[in-house]
């Protein structure tokens, strides 16, 4: 397993600073609401487990994981707006996204269907890899050259079956009002497995996640555990707001090369950002 000061997509950015910024765990009187929200996402779980494997035998892209992972981000209390224009429905596309929290992704894949690129840390946990392997997530090994076939194969399948994929090239979560640099070697795989993305045949669509004036309150920072951080989102009695930005995609010039996707990429998210100050 990577180690677990090693920032990986889902994972809490490591900064001393905002440690103290920590905000406080649930107290008992949030113990009912949290159970309740654990028992429904249980329960949501088992329902999905059933139709997935029911419908499986009859269907190369499966709709259940997808479904799944919004009525997570509902039962968790994410209140969901979309501006701009989705991917249109046949559309191979990339999704390159800012992270801030583990919400991201049951919301983004609930309002897109996309599949996720992830650090290979996430695989060694066996219940979740199986989970995540089930919406053709790639896990990505940046430090292991004889896997790059592997994830390159993962990476056609994840597109073919889902038409998106999402990238977090932050590497680790933010505090959602300050965009942290993006590491075009987690667009690797991508850059192998799709030359397309170069090409103009695959859009490049940078996505900014927008938690606005709750931003702080709801990223995974510091040395919060990922535990500690899920029951205290799952026990706040307020809703999450969350608007999902999806900008214009970039155009050819703008995603020649893996590390000119990452700058762009880059721009237009923190662009977006500043002109909603």
């Amino acid at each position: 397993m990577a180690n677990a000061r090693d920032p990986i997509p889902g994972s809490p950015a490591d900064t001393p600073d905002d440690t103290s910024a920590i905000p406080p765990p649930p107290g008992p009187a949030r113990y009912p609401l949290i159970a309740l929200r654990l028992l429904v996402l249980l329960l949501a779980l088992g329902t999905s487990l059933t139709a997935y494997y029911a419908i499986r035998p009859f269907t190369r892209s499966n709709p259940v994981p997808t479904r799944f992972l919004r009525a997570v981000a509902a039962i968790a209390g994410v209140r969901l707006r979309i501006e701009g224009a989705r991917p249109p429905r046949g559309e191979t596309c990339v999704l390159v996204a800012n992270h801030v929290s583990w919400l991201d992704i049951p919301s983004l894949a609930g309002a897109s269907g996309c599949a996720f690129v992830a650090h290979d840390g996430l695989s060694a946990i066996g219940p979740l890899r199986w989970l995540c392997e089930l919406n053709d997530t790639v896990f990505i090994a940046r430090h292991d050259r004889g896997s790059i076939a592997r994830q390159v194969e993962q990476v056609r399948t994840a597109l073919a079956d889902t038409g998106a994929l999402t990238i977090f090239p932050e590497g680790t979560t933010g505090d959602g009002a300050q965009l942290m640099p993006f590491k075009s070697s987690l667009l690797s795989a991508l850059e192998r497995a799709a030359p397309g993305a170069q090409s103009g045949t695959i859009a490049i669509r940078p996505v900014w996640l927008d938690y606005g004036p709750e931003a702080r309150r709801i990223a995974w920072l510091g040395e919060e555990s990922g535990l500690a951080n899920a029951l205290r989102l799952l026990g706040r009695w307020r809703a999450i707001p969350l608007t999902i930005h999806f900008l214009e995609p970039l155009t050819p010039e703008q995603r020649a090369s893996r590390k000119a996707i990452a700058h762009n990429a880059h721009a237009a998210i923190a662009h977006a950002m500043g002109s909603h100050l």
